[in-house]
């Protein structure tokens, strides 16, 4: 049942962000009787769409089981506390995946069995305890849930020795992708994929768009092309260069920025990481979520910019389309380059999450493991 709420939670990715994804199961003598998830920021949370879908089936809830995702909130939000609607439905137990440890609206199980309701929490379901994991992360740290996504020969190849890549992938795999993107406030790339690829890098084919996500280029020297398809569409979908943030005040640059903010070009000034060459990373997502609210944060890139970013730790989740292809050439692009791993310790650990077969692809989705996981 667990399960099953995680799946109806998954409805809401693109709608609900910054909120969790949740899910809810009522059930009762063996049967299901209500099921609901949050539809989007602000709506009714899973709970009590639950309870109104028992409602319409004209099934009474009172002692049943309910099964969430998230542990029920106990203080107010946008909308009341969960816990009032299922201690006025007089549910006899409630299980939840993940416990709900915001400081506000936290601590609902304890309301709950106050009122004499049996709660308690249930980690049988991985799919149902991650959903929580990424804004649980944002709460905790400041930052955006980061996921990169990539396409790969079975020999981990993103490219030729040349750079041809088109395609890898099968369509099934290349209309995920661009459902990911529709679920995404904001998509990173670099400045050496905009050379290489000239990307546009918005959803399209996609049927049901959540959110038009925002384009970040990271260009350490501010050296996007103006004639790029993304400063050329940066009126039809919001587009934002970061660059170094003494940059932004340089008067060797200030015709450059001129031209790209008149074609409608943000400009974030981000300083420099420690080795000198490249943007603080971690900097830059911190503030597109202090700053732009965006939750999260999709990452397209070349394997230098994939390589920085597995350096630093900063990639949450991993989605993988494997092509039935082998190249087996040593010259070939590999996903990620430039950190130094001796040895296997020092290797990035992600735990398996989802899987998920596309004709002859196959869709991996990898979550970083968690601390008490990873190799000393």
């Amino acid at each position: 049942m667990l399960d099953l709420a995680a799946r109806l939670a998954l409805r809401g990715a693109g709608r609900v962000e910054p909120n969790p994804l949740v899910g809810c199961v009522i059930v009762k003598e063996g049967r299901i009787i209500g099921m609901g998830h949050h539809r989007e920021y602000g709506g009714l949370h899973a709970e009590r769409e639950a309870l109104a879908d028992c409602a319409r089936r004209s099934e009474s809830p009172r002692g049943s089981t309910v099964y969430c995702t998230l542990e029920p909130c106990g203080g107010h939000g946008k909308q009341p506390p969960c816990v009032e609607a299922l201690i006025a439905a007089g549910v006899s137990r409630v299980i939840f995946a993940s416990p709900d440890e915001s400081p506000n609206k936290g601590r609902g199980a304890l309301q709950l069995k106050a009122a004499g309701i049996a709660a308690e929490l249930c980690r049988d379901s991985p799919l149902a305890s991650g959903l929580c994991v990424p804004w649980a992360k944002r709460e905790s740290t400041g930052l955006p849930w980061v996921v990169a996504k990539w396409a790969q020969t079975i020999d981990g190849r993103v490219a030729t020795r040349s750079g041809e890549s088109k395609w890898i992938s099968n369509e099934r795999s290349r209309a995920r992708v661009h459902s990911l993107r529709a679920r995404a406030d904001a998509i990173l790339t670099g400045i050496g994929t905009v050379r290489a690829d000239d990307p546009l890098l918005t959803a399209r084919g996609v049927r049901r768009v959540r959110r038009c996500a925002a384009r970040i280029i990271a260009d350490t020297d501010l050296d996007i092309p103006t004639d790029a398809k993304l400063v050329q569409t940066a009126r039809e979908t919001p587009t934002y260069v970061a660059c170094d943030s003494d940059l932004l005040a340089a008067g060797i640059t200030s015709e450059k920025r001129a031209r790209l903010e008149s074609a409608g070009v943000k400009l974030i000034g981000v300083p420099r990481s420690g080795q000198g060459q490249r943007l603080n990373m971690r900097e830059l997502l911190r503030v597109l979520w202090s700053q732009f609210r965006f939750a999260t944060v999709m990452i397209e890139a070349g394997p230098g910019l994939l390589g920085g970013m597995f350096d630093e730790d900063l990639i949450d989740e991993a989605v993988v389309y494997i092509a039935p292809l082998m190249l087996g050439d040593e010259l070939a692009k590999s996903v990620a380059v430039g950190r130094l791993a001796e040895s296997l310790g020092a290797a990035r650990r992600y735990d398996l999450w989802r899987i998920k077969a596309l004709s002859s692809d196959v869709e991996l989705t990898y979550r970083r493991a968690p601390i008490h996981s990873r190799p000393a």
